[in-house]
């Protein structure tokens, strides 16, 4: 068999100082996704820079992969390997993002098991934890950059929380560490869980029904944000994950992100609309005053009362939503 010779880094906030401590002259097959908008061409040049005698490419589809070489994730396109060679995937976005940290790390599970080296750098919210997460039950090692060393510590401890990592690394020492590892001789390959096969294929672009996600998750009372589909529940794994029958996948924590500005546009619209409704029954009491209907204003005088402290208890929310989270005690 092979080294671990295949090594998946995944990024957000932060991870670019890391990434070059990392690219020297890895004896292996780099594979990178750092968050990038759509059609971002930054990325490649700064990797580039960093990535001394190793060759950087930017990934398409069908690519041959090859030792000693960096492929950088192409915008809007998850980055898949099998095969022997790199697969780009227009499959729904993951975690609000494509390409997206987790199918990159699942593909390198379920095609290379042992050989596959999943490292998480500095980042926000949870992309990467249950691919590190997949990385592991497949037989292969999991690395953070340690939390402390981190500009945003998310990610890594989000992936820690996910599944028992190998070993935290601070930035400056990772690229010795990925070095000394790319050289060992992996474990045995493991059995291959059947709801990673459907996950990637997922990213790929395949259509799945509502028969092959009932296999791996069960209905949820939640919606999709991006689709407005029923979401499920993954029975199998960690982190607390989501995935709708279209295939948009949420972490929990990335769901209750894209929640959060959703509640707030909704409690802005119901303001409005109880601020309107309080006027126009305002107008309708100061009309039955002025026709001699004094009962029928009164109705309405009470009426508009009730709809302001309707609107102030709104008010008050759409404020508190706004303001930062206190500090949890110890």
């Amino acid at each position: 068999m092979a080294n671990r010779d295949i090594i998946v880094i995944g990024g957000s906030s932060g991870a670019t100082n890391p990434l070059k401590t990392i690219l020297g002259s890895l004896p292996a097959a780099v594979f990178v996704i750092l968050h990038i908008p759509a059609r971002s061409t930054g990325i490649l040049a700064t990797v580039a820079s960093a990535a001394g005698p190793l060759a950087v490419t930017q990934a398409e589809d069908r690519m041959p992969i090859a030792p000693g070489h960096v492929y950088i994730a192409a915008p809007d396109r998850h980055m898949l390997v099998a095969d022997g060679m790199i697969r780009l995937g227009r499959g729904p976005r993951e975690n609000m993002a494509r390409p997206a940290i987790d199918p990159l790390f699942r593909s390198a599970a379920l095609s290379y098991g042992p050989q596959v080296i999943g490292v998480v750098l500095s980042g926000l919210l949870s992309d990467g934890a249950a691919g590190l997460s997949a990385v592991k039950r497949c037989g292969g090692l999991a690395l953070v950059q340690d939390p402390a060393d981190a500009i945003a510590d998310e990610m890594p401890r989000r992936a820690m929380e996910a599944t028992t990592v190998d070993l935290t690394v601070r930035a400056a020492l990772l690229g010795d560490v990925l070095s000394d590892l790319a050289r060992e001789v992996p474990g045995p390959p493991l059995p291959i869980p059947q709801e990673l096969r459907l996950e990637v294929d997922i990213a790929a672009g395949e259509r799945i029904g509502a028969e092959s996600l009932a296999a791996f998750a069960d209905p949820a009372a939640l919606t999709c944000p991006a689709c407005g589909g029923v979401l499920s529940q993954m029975k199998t794994g960690r982190p607390l994950r989501f995935r709708c029958q279209v295939g948009h996948a949420y972490t929990a924590d990335s769901l209750a992100r894209e929640q959060e500005g959703r509640v707030d546009e909704a409690l802005r619209v119901a303001l409005r609309i109880i601020e309107e409704r309080a006027e126009l029954v305002t107008r309708m009491a100061d009309e039955g005053r002025n026709a001699g209907r004094r009962a029928v204003a009164e109705m309405y005088d009470e009426r508009a009362a009730e709809y302001r402290r309707y609107a102030e208890t709104l008010r008050q929310a759409a404020l508190d939503s706004l303001a930062p989270p206190r500090d949890e005690p110890d």
